[in-house]
């Protein structure tokens, strides 16, 4: 997602706030220079704000330009809570930069209705179909494409090794009651079983949308939004699992307030040994290196358990990836500049240099880390996607989400309350 250690930290439906410091946006549309050269100007607004993407990002831009003497790319970054807050004034406005980021899912709908998307289905073919296929799918809607991904990532159980022996377990659980069995080994032997962020709630939110996928089945949170009910029995049945989790105490001392990547926060309680798991995406490394010393060697990845008797499969992926989208009318030099980004040459250099999972296939060769490996494996025979829920529905659709099951984690909603909740909102927000 351009900058690993960000692509999580805000993915929180904008803010009521988002206007609050809007500046002037200078340059929507691809632009001439007014001068006799006939210069196209680009503007690509993305939110790769750190090192080493935001070199790396400047430097593909420099290198396009070069090969397209006549267009210019006009770089605006910002970290993605302000990018988030501005282009929810932009939709408003009614006025999108040419190329900009995009999650997908119902923001990106949100845009797509009010006509202001290009609808790039024929304009990228055939390069656009190459892609790897479970990666396009947060930016199809209707069948047809609006966004092209440079990043692609699922949700997963990050572990240490060391602790796992520890507690005498041999091998990553597959199943839900192997699982709160491995939960109770790593209690027993005096280690705590899991970190989790609660102060930011989407962590959390992890653990219940999976729940719901593997009891219900992928294609049931679709269906759920779609009829604005998500009180069946599975959904419900859902939170009761997580309860049963939350009943063993698995989280570190003080995890309700605790931030993620903060130095005593989720990441840096796996990263520095103090916790023997934490559920989280593909980035999970190189923030629990940054935040803490990293765990090296010790690290491993597995995929969230089946749950018995559920509807739901293995292979049925939880997550989500980054891509780019246009605006209406955007101008040839645009898609361009989408196909230079999407091609093999570029993905090696994003791979190799900013740790990104390769979204054209014939760059998994640039990949050398084993636990990358496992989950561009996993993404590769995955059956099923579901992008965050925080980003596949509408923006207050997703915060309640979040705020629910982070209520159900800290004892003050029950499963049924959170089905409710989330289904009363839903249909608030249709």
């Amino acid at each position: 997602m351009g900058d690993p250690a960000l692509s999580r930290r805000g993915f929180l439906a904008a803010s009521a706030a988002a206007g609050l410091g809007m500046t002037t946006l200078s340059a929507c549309g691809g632009d001439s220079d007014g001068g006799s050269s006939g210069t196209t100007t680009i503007e690509w607004w993305n939110i790769s704000t750190t090192e080493p993407a935001k070199t790396v990002w400047a430097a593909l831009a420099r290198k396009f330009e070069a090969q397209n003497p006549k267009v210019k790319i006009k770089i605006v970054q910002m970290e993605n809570e302000a990018f988030k807050s501005k282009m929810t004034a932009l939709t408003s406005s009614g006025k999108l930069p040419d190329i900009f980021h995009t999650w997908g899912g119902g923001v990106l709908r949100q845009q797509v209705d009010a006509g202001l998307v290009e609808d790039l289905t024929d304009r990228t073919k055939p390069w656009g179909d190459a892609l790897l296929p479970v990666a396009k799918e947060p930016y199809l809607i209707d069948d047809k494409v609006y966004g092209i991904p440079f990043d692609i990532g699922m949700i997963g159980f990050w572990y240490n090794k060391a602790l796992f022996a520890k507690a005498g377990i041999s091998a990553p659980p597959t199943t839900w009651s192997g699982f709160l069995d491995a939960v109770r080994k790593l209690k027993t032997a005096g280690v705590t079983p899991l970190a989790l962020a609660g102060k930011e709630k989407w962590p959390g939110m992890y653990y219940w949308a999976y729940l719901a996928m593997r009891t219900a089945g992928a294609e049931a949170l679709e269906k759920a939004y779609a009829d604005k009910d998500f009180t069946g029995a599975p959904f419900v049945e859902a939170g009761e699992h997580l309860k049963e989790l939350v009943g063993l105490q698995p989280f570190q001392k003080g995890f309700l307030g605790a931030a993620y990547n903060s130095p005593t926060g989720q990441a840096a309680a796996v990263g520095n040994g103090k916790a023997a798991m934490e559920l989280m995406g593909q980035w999970a490394p190189v923030v629990q290196a940054d935040a803490g010393k990293g765990l090296g060697k010790d690290l491993g990845f597995f995929p969230f358990p089946a749950v018995e008797g559920g509807k739901g499969a293995l292979t049925e992926v939880f997550g989500g990836g980054g891509g780019h989208a246009l605006r209406r009318g955007a101008p040839q030099a645009a898609v361009d500049f989408l196909k230079f980004f999407a091609s093999e040459a570029t993905d090696l250099e994003l791979v190799k240099k900013t740790g990104t999972l390769p979204v054209v296939p014939a760059a998994e060769k640039a990949i050398v880390d084993p636990n990358i490996k496992a989950v561009q494996e996993q993404l590769k025979k995955a059956t099923g996607f579901q992008l965050y829920l925080d980003q596949a529905y509408a923006p207050a659709v997703g915060q309640e989400v979040n705020d629910s099951v982070a209520a159900l984690i800290a004892g003050s909603m029950s499963p049924g309350q959170v089905a409710q909740s989330i289904t009363k909102t839903t249909k608030e927000e249709q």
